[in-house]
């Protein structure tokens, strides 16, 4: 491979620690900038090498990290091979895991006909690419290295990819239970539900696209998780045929109209009716029940539209009756259902649990709970709802009699969050000159102490709350869970915590740092950690576990007195508790749209005289 390693205008900024506007401003000012040589007009690529000679040239501070000198080089070989190369990395770093003893070394799983799920082999890395891949696995080890590959992989391909949200995916697999069972996710894409079940005692995958499957095994493995991933259609070709698992948990692809209608019409996991040409949604439903034992659950991701389409409403009456549907839950973009595959003359349930959990994630566990025990207030009657049109939207089902005191809290919550001011900041005619210094160099003066999760932490299970980046992203509580293990770094009020995406200061503590996060802890009789996390934010926040997109230390500080800094702090925290209240209030605003609509359609609600 000979491609010249290219960036993008957002890579640069990173690189150089500024924002997108000053490499904007850099070509237009500086004719001798380099030239694209390749991309397109609104998103020009241009020379690694050639941005770097010309950041020296002018004096520009940057760094390229190990990481981003790889991700550079495989991205260099061109759009269309780059999740091949990404799978070949990862059977690289796999093959070096092996060798350094630092995982358990399952072999690669076998697919239908003997082939291999995996790329077994790293033909396609040039011996440079191979090096630096090497490189990056000795600095991070194998799994940080990867995962910082594959991270950087589906941020590019973002548009391409569906990945299912962390904190979903590790939903999903707490409701169905996957801990000590064999569980199976018939699409399993890049392996985030499968990786949410690694306590499972048997892990089954197939996915359509043989990259995305190359990519799950070696994310499984590189955490000494005995896993088989196979790769192909699992509707025309199932990998899984016979094979009956403990829980199935699956996000399918939505809408694909090309899932083998024609070829497919008589197969006999049609139990509940066939699916029509324009519900593949409900052929995904009932190939996951056709793959669990009786007695086992389902979850499975579904496009909202699927509770209420005319053209299934027959499949979705036979699942009612049956007793195999036992849970339609609205989530962000979309619902998900939960089904249970019936026991021989097991009488089915005479209510089914229909739940809006869009503005709240952490209603839906104590709800199944409290279904599955029979003391559920959130349940339809089916006999109901076969009287009907089969609808089972939650927002269909909203508690007519909560619908008024649902919108009035709605509304004072909206307004209380919509009222928060942003801070009197004063505007200065020339930028001021101040004396700066790194967060490196604080580190070293020791008014910072840096600290990350132990490298192979696993999130998903146990009594010790864990923060997880997605708690950190959206402002939530800590969300995962770990055992006590060495290494573990507790979280205290007043701790910067950082990601790739999100910086934020502590207001409590009680649970451990998770991965890919990086915890800042200050010296508060010098420093202020406001102030340190807002210049962090200010620098671009994208601080990952050792590897990051530019090198957080030499993020730039003013060197200021501790009641300087309070009240740059003060700001910084102003514009944060702003920030909260934009994404609060954003949810709570459609929350609000849809209870009035309800309200003043059912008579619940009336305009005021």
């Amino acid at each position: 491979m000979s491609h010249d390693p290219t960036v993008n205008a957002g890579d640069i900024a990173r690189l150089a620690g500024v924002g997108r506007a000053a490499v904007s401003n850099w070509r237009r000012r500086h004719d001798d900038f380099p030239q694209p040589i390749g991309g397109t007009a609104n998103q020009p690529l241009f020379s690694l090498r050639q941005v770097e000679s010309w950041l020296r040239r002018y004096g520009k501070s940057y760094q390229v990290s190990l990481g981003d000198r790889a991700w550079q080089r495989l991205k260099a070989a061109g759009d269309l091979h780059l999740g091949e190369l990404v799978a070949q990395a990862g059977a690289l770093l796999t093959r070096a895991a092996q060798v350094a003893g630092d995982g358990d070394g399952p072999r690669p799983a076998a697919g239908p006909g003997g082939e291999s799920a995996g790329h077994d082999g790293a033909g396609a890395l040039d011996p440079e690419l191979t090096d630096l891949i090497l490189q990056l696995g000795g600095e991070l080890g194998p799994l940080r290295a990867y995962e910082f590959l594959c991270e950087r992989y589906l941020e590019a391909h973002s548009r391409r990819l569906s990945v299912t949200r962390d904190d979903i995916a590790g939903l999903m697999v707490r409701l169905v239970g996957t801990e000590g069972a064999t569980v199976l996710d018939p699409a399993c894409g890049v392996g985030t539900l499968l990786l949410a079940s690694s306590r499972a005692a048997r892990i089954l995958g197939q996915e359509l696209s043989e990259t995305s499957a190359a990519i799950a095994a070696s994310r499984l493995r590189l955490r000494g998780v005995e896993a088989t991933i196979v790769a192909g259609d699992s509707m025309r070709r199932d990998g899984f045929a016979g094979e009956r698992a403990d829980a199935v948990v699956c996000d399918p692809p939505f809408g694909e109209r090309a899932w083998g209608y024609e070829e497919l019409t008589g197969d006999p996991r049609w139990e509940y009716g066939l699916p029509p040409r324009g519900e593949p949604e409900l052929a995904w439903v009932q190939h996951c029940l056709t793959h669990v034992k009786p007695g086992g659950l389902v979850a499975i991701l579904m496009p909202p539209a699927a509770a209420s389409r005319k053209a299934g409403r027959r499949i979705r009456a036979n699942l009612l009756r049956a007793g195999a549907l036992r849970a339609v839950v609205s989530l962000p973009g979309s619902d998900l259902w939960l089904l249970r595959r019936p026991k021989a003359g097991e009488r089915p349930p005479s209510e089914v649990l229909i739940l809006d959990a869009t503005a709240d994630l952490s209603t839906v566990e104590p709800a199944w709970q409290a279904y599955m025990e029979d003391r559920c207030d959130q349940t339809v009657r089916i006999i109901d709802l076969l009287a009907d049109e089969v609808d089972m939207t939650p927002a269909r089902h909203q508690r007519r009699d909560d619908v008024g005191r649902a919108f009035a809290e709605a509304r004072d919550r909206f307004l209380a969050a919509a009222a928060v001011p942003p801070p009197d900041l004063k505007v200065l005619d020339q930028p001021l000159d101040q004396p700066a210094t790194t967060l490196g160099d604080l580190i070293k003066e020791g008014l910072v102490t840096a600290s990350q999760a132990p490298p192979k932490m696993a999130a998903d299970g146990g009594d010790i709350p864990v923060l997880t980046s997605d708690d950190l992203l959206n402002g939530g509580s800590p969300s995962g869970s770990t055992t006590m293990q060495q290494g573990l770094v507790p979280i205290k009020p007043g701790d910067v915590v950082a990601s790739y995406s999100a910086v934020r200061v502590m207001a409590d503590g009680g649970a451990v740092l998770g991965p890919h996060l990086t915890l800042y802890r200050v010296d508060g009789r010098r420093l202020d950690p406001d102030f340190l996390a807002g210049f962090l934010r200010a620098a671009g926040g994208r601080v990952t576990t050792g590897s990051s997109r530019f090198d957080v230390r030499r993020t730039k500080l003013p060197r200021l007195s501790l009641r300087e800094q309070k009240a740059y702090g003060a700001a910084f925290r102003q514009l944060a508790v702003l920030e909260d209240a934009i994404r609060e209030t954003s949810t709570l605003g459609h929350t609000l749209i849809r209870l009035g609509l309800d309200g003043l359609a059912d008579g619940h609600l009336h305009p005021q005289s």
